[in-house]
Parts: C-alpha cells; structure tokens; sequence
C-alpha cells in the first residue's frame, strides 16, 4: 500500500465518522422544538457544506496521481480540519 492510498483510507474513515456525527445531529435536530429545531438546521446545513467541500478534496485526491497528491494534501487537510471543528462545535453546543 502506498502512502497516498493509506492516506486516503485514513481520510474516508474519519469522514465516515463526521458524517454520522452529522446524522446524529439531524436525529436531535428531527425532535427539538421548533426554535431549536431551525437553529439545529442551519448549523447541519453549514455542516453538510464543509462535509462537501472535504468530499470534493478527496475525490480530487482520489484522481491523482502518485506524484501530484502531495500537493493536495495541505488542501484536504484544511477541509478536515474546517469540518472537524465545526462537527464538534455543533455537537458541543447541541447538548
């Protein structure tokens, strides 16, 4: 295995566990009361944008090549970074 291919796998697992971090907003989100319940939407939907955004810099990790994934690196991590914080405010805050 590669170290772009282990990268990868790394980067897919901890967006599986975000992504369900976010179902697990929305299940609360789906039984809050009504002002909580828009607050609670607005915030998944931020989410679910950064959530796309590190999907889109893995598919374009996923294209590359051997050599030019290096150079993508710096962007994906971002996109993790943006999302995991943002996931875990959320999740602080909806408690």
């Amino acid at each position: 295995m590669s170290i772009k291919e282990a990268y990868q796998e790394k980067f897919e697992a901890r967006l599986r566990e975000w992504s369900a971090r976010i179902e697990e907003l929305k299940a609360k989100a789906d039984k809050a009361k009504a002002e909580a319940k828009i607050e609670y939407y607005e915030q998944i939907e931020e989410l679910r944008s950064k959530q796309a955004a590190a999907q889109t810099k893995l598919h374009e990790l996923n294209n590359s090549g051997e050599q030019a994934w290096e150079e993508l690196k710096p962007g994906l991590e971002h996109a993790w970074e943006d999302l995991k914080t943002s996931v875990e405010k959320a999740i602080s805050k909806f408690k």
